[in-house]
């Protein structure tokens, strides 16, 4: 692959040479082996919709790459953590590992139902994490970067993070006394003076323009710009506290150089991804760096400048890409546990099934902007998409009034059959899909996949509707009669296989259903394999399908 150019890292601290040079290069293509990873989701609390948003994201991009031939790694876990975390177990009366293992489990289990196929799941709580952590700090401390001080400001107990004025704001409480609040939680904070374990984070602002000087470094652009921001103008780049005392957080990491200090929970959370891939053994450079990080807009500080920092002070080049999401509302108005109104991924799949939840919350977000959950749009949306326009468009064309034979013809037979205008804008659309959809998942557009999807679909539709099969079938003793019907059949089936095809990074398991009714071979079902029969040779025979095994998405009907 040709080098777009070379971008070098200059480790600065105390011990360490400028002349000590690491050099990265960044390519045109994406890598052979990608590296794809969720956040790590924090166990103070159950999963919720916007937990499952970033997970199935990821998933879906992985499946998207591994069609393309990549060999990819997906991670995913929890934090198991911090203050919060303790509190929570403590308001459940059980032991602070057994509530992490519960809720742990959950989230496990919520990746499991709805088809998330991760790599590797890593809980902090594991010990080869925790040797993994203390590496990376001794890899930090050697190299200069890490040194002990003082540290004053404010601290924020609920969000486990230090917070700079310009990050505060002030309102009166309840009892009519100003306090400083965060702006982005709204939760309090209060004044700390500690002694603890700070990191150089001054000294690397010129890296750090490095590697953010690529805009696709972080996206979407509005999330890149914010960013930039931040490091051009030195925001957040002071030096960082990276321990706390142990006393103020028992459960925790203890640092290396001394139990009384206890590892900053955000710089102990971001080893994960080293973790999960066997750091410090040299596994982990099979996949390094992360091509692409999925994570909340909540925490795009600690991932784009204090990861990248922690990465470039080790040695460690950092990730490709960051995909910086929004969050989501519930009919419009924030979730929140105090409003009631947070959407249990569980029992949201009892009414809507884990493929339809999992289509309409990769179909309706958006990376630059909030989503919106509704029931009654969900509803809608499964029903008219995945029922109606996918799921009918099958049933008509192998039912047996239409296709008695119960078979799929083969695309090349038919190809110059159909004259009429619409059907000719149906083959057209249906060859363009796979380019089209393929330059929206390299965006992270998936609204835009779906949209093009459904477009070309409701256009084989119409095509159905003009050709009228129902009727051609009752003349197929007429040789043109039955040519025509064949050739109707031949050409939304065809753009059935490849709308599947386009389709199943979103809805793996009904992609799989369907493609498995068509007698699509496996090795017939990656990207390359989005191509219209039509443009080349076909590689599939006639082939006749069972209606047994036919399983489609049902209309699904709520009280």
């Amino acid at each position: 692959m040709k080098s777009l150019r070379i971008t070098r890292f200059l480790p600065i601290g105390l011990q360490v040479s400028r002349n000590r040079i690491l050099q990265r290069h960044y390519t045109n293509g994406a890598l052979k082996n990608v590296y794809i990873s969720t956040p790590i989701f924090y166990v103070n609390a159950a999963p919720h919709i916007g937990h499952l948003y970033s997970a199935v994201l990821a998933d879906c991009i992985a499946r998207y790459r591994s069609m393309l031939g990549h060999s990819t790694f997906l991670s995913t876990g929890t934090d198991e953590h911090g203050n919060k975390v303790e509190t929570a177990a403590n308001v459940a009366k059980i032991p602070v590992s057994d509530y992490c293992s519960q809720i742990s489990q959950q989230f496990k289990k919520m990746c499991d139902k709805f088809s998330v196929n991760y790599s590797a799941f890593i809980r902090t709580t594991e010990q080869r994490h925790l040797e993994a952590v203390h590496h990376f700090w001794n890899v930090l401390d050697a190299r200069g970067y890490i040194y002990l001080g003082k540290y004053s400001g404010w601290y924020c107990t609920s969000d486990e993070a230090f917070l700079t004025d310009i990050e505060l704001d002030e309102i009166t409480d309840a009892s009519g006394k100003t306090i400083k609040i965060s702006k982005e939680s709204g939760h309090p904070v209060e004044w700390t003076e500690e002694d603890n374990y700070k990191f150089r984070l001054s000294t690397l602002q010129d890296e750090l323009k490095y590697w953010i000087k690529r805009e696709t470094t972080i996206q979407p652009a509005k999330y890149h710009k914010i960013l930039s921001k931040w490091i051009e103008e030195d925001i957040d780049l002071h030096d960082l506290s990276i321990s706390r005392p142990t006393n103020r957080v028992p459960w925790s990491i203890p640092t290396p150089q001394s139990k009384n200090q206890s590892v900053y929970v955000w710089l102990e959370a971001l080893v994960n991804y080293l973790t999960v891939l066997g750091y410090p053994n040299d596994t982990y450079k099979q996949f390094w760096p992360p091509g692409l990080q999925i994570i909340g807009k909540d925490i795009l500080k600690f991932h784009g400048i204090y990861w990248p920092a922690f990465l470039i002070a080790a040695g460690l080049e950092p990730p490709q890409t960051l995909l910086c999401h929004g969050h989501w509302t519930v009919d419009d108005r924030k979730m929140s546990k105090s409003k009631g109104n947070v959407i249990s991924p569980f029992e949201a799949a009892n009414i809507f099934t884990e493929e339809g939840l999992r289509y309409f919350i990769l179909r309706e977000a958006v990376p630059y902007s909030d989503a919106n959950y509704s029931d009654n749009k969900i509803l809608r949306t499964i029903n008219a998409e995945l029922a109606d326009t996918l799921g009918n468009l099958i049933s008509r064309c192998t039912g047996k009034i239409i296709n008695p034979w119960g078979e799929v013809p083969n695309p090349m037979e038919f190809a110059d059959v159909l004259k009429s205008d619409i059907a000719i804008q149906t083959i057209k659309i249906t060859e363009c899909l796979g380019d089209n959809a393929q330059s929206h998942y390299e965006d992270y557009n998936l609204h835009n996949v779906v949209d093009v999807t459904m477009a070309a679909l409701r256009m084989v539709n119409q095509m159905v509707e003009h050709h009228k099969p129902w009727l051609l079938s009752k003349k197929i003793d007429n040789q043109d009669s039955l040519m025509e019907l064949k050739a109707v059949i031949s050409v939304a089936l065809e753009s059935v296989r490849i709308s599947t095809l386009v389709l199943y990074p979103i809805i793996p398991r009904l992609a799989n259903n369907i493609l498995d009714f068509l007698v699509i071979p496996n090795e017939k079902r990656t990207w390359y394999d989005t191509a219209s029969q039509y443009r080349k040779k076909s590689l599939l025979n006639e082939r006749n399908f069972d209606r047994n095994g036919m399983i489609l998405f049902k209309r699904i009907k709520v009280s």
